[in-house]
């Protein structure tokens, strides 16, 4: 009798294990789920090169950092790298506002930057010729670099968390003293740079002395001068001199000596040995450095009316367009076109003086009637308007109505040191004087 067996049951038996496998394939699976729950094992292969075996069941398992320091600086280097420099001049009327946007600069970093404390004011009053130094990344602001002055320069960087920070950083410069001394040929300038000076100390020495010498028609050959003065120095480079602190010039046999003093309230003049200021209410000549065509002279030939006529002022020979300076303070009375005189302005100062100056191209901006001004600022411009055969300046000078010869008239000095601070300025200034009768050296190192 044959035995019925049921399909289902003989499908079930083909598959079915002996018992002691069964157990130990079902402890496997156990364990296998344990060690995943618990991230003991790992089923991924191990990277090539790995040199050790995945850790021991229930062991310890430390974990990495994300991104370990060798792979953060070969990044920060690659991120500088990347960055895009651009040098900057600044032009008239320029912004920074106007320069992000020339850039294509983020206007965001703009704000941030302006909101640092002690930048806005570092940062709004640019001025023409000077050069800012940019770096950025895709219109990213990454960093400034601006020259506040001599010493001191603005830098803004980058920080990963902080955004955008700014620092002055000082960069002091090296003064080195000099007392130079020279003999006049043909000209202050010359003279001045054979000595191993440079234009600005003669031209300081011309403001120094300008009040008693008319360096135009004065200055002679065989006139001297000794300076005492620093020359300023950043790592070792010249910068520019500084302001001179004693000064001697020989004009046709007078002597005439100046010291520099800064008072206790800080403001710096120069006084005669005595302690009288040097500082004149007028200046002696109205432009710098140009030649006399036409003295003060009471019977004068005109050269276009073809008569005798006085000349009451003196002609200064000069390019068109070169700056005429205000004498002394004072209110500007007239400025117009007034007969043979062409365009002039009138200066009435105290003491009932009037300054007037004649044949002008053009007036500077501001000069208008009724407006004050100031010793030394510019109120025009050199020209040949009415009566005039070629580009000057006629310049006179009257004192109560009274016409004066300009270049002899006794001009009204300054007040002099105060009686509070005189002893103050007797020890100042005694080594400063007695550099001036030391012969001339080289450059001596004075401070850092």
């Amino acid at each position: 009798m044959t035995e019925e067996v049921n399909p289902a049951a003989k499908s079930a038996s083909r598959w079915q294990l002996p018992r002691p496998i069964f157990w130990v394939q079902l402890s496997a699976c156990a364990v296998v789920a344990w060690s995943l729950l618990h991230g003991g094992v790992s089923l991924a292969p191990p990277d090539e090169g790995s040199p050790a075996p995945p850790p021991a069941l229930g062991a310890p398992v430390a974990h990495a950092p994300a991104t370990s320091l060798a792979v953060a600086v070969p990044v920060l280097k690659s991120a500088e790298a990347a960055l895009s420099s651009i040098d900057v001049t600044v032009a008239r009327n320029d912004t920074l506002d106007r320069i992000f946007r020339r850039l294509k600069l983020n206007l965001a970093d703009l704000a941030s930057l302006r909101s640092l404390p002690g930048t806005r004011a570092a940062l709004d009053s640019l001025r023409p010729g000077e050069s800012l130094h940019f770096k950025h990344k895709d219109g990213e602001l990454y960093g400034l670099e601006r020259r506040l002055s001599d010493s001191e320069t603005l830098k803004v960087s980058r920080d990963p968390d902080a955004g955008l920070k700014a620092n002055v950083l000082t960069n002091p410069l090296e003064m080195r003293m000099r007392t130079v001394r020279g003999t006049i040929d043909r000209s202050l300038f010359e003279a001045v740079a054979a000595a191993g000076a440079h234009d600005q100390t003669a031209v300081a020495l011309a403001d120094i002395f300008g009040w008693d010498i008319d360096f135009v028609l004065d200055v002679r050959p065989g006139d001297a001068f000794v300076v005492s003065y620093p020359e300023m120095y950043r790592d070792g480079v010249y910068v520019k001199d500084g302001p001179i602190q004693a000064a001697e010039f020989v004009n046709q046999g007078h002597d005439y000596r100046a010291v520099r003093y800064t008072d206790p309230d800080g403001s710096s003049h120069y006084y005669t040995p005595d302690g009288k200021s040097m500082h004149k209410a007028f200046l002696r000549a109205p432009v710098e450095f140009s030649r006399v065509s036409s003295r003060f002279n009471s019977a004068r030939y005109h050269p276009i009316l073809n008569l005798i006529r006085a000349h009451k002022g003196v002609d200064y020979a000069a390019p068109i367009g070169t700056p005429v300076r205000a004498a002394g303070d004072g209110r500007i009375r007239f400025a117009g076109v007034k007969g043979g005189y062409g365009n002039v302005v009138e200066i009435e100062h105290s003491r009932s003086i009037v300054t007037v100056y004649g044949h002008l191209s053009h007036f500077a901006h501001g000069t208008h009637i009724g407006e004050h001004v100031t010793q030394g600022s510019v109120i025009a411009y050199v020209g040949m308007t009415g009566l005039a055969t070629g580009p000057h300046l006629h310049y006179e000078y009257r004192v109560n109505g009274v016409f004066k010869n300009p270049q002899t008239v006794v001009l009204p000095g300054a007040a002099p040191i105060d009686a509070n601070w005189r002893e103050d300025f007797l020890a100042h200034s005694a080594p400063l004087l007695a550099t001036l009768d030391i012969p001339a050296a080289g450059p001596m190192l004075v401070s850092r």
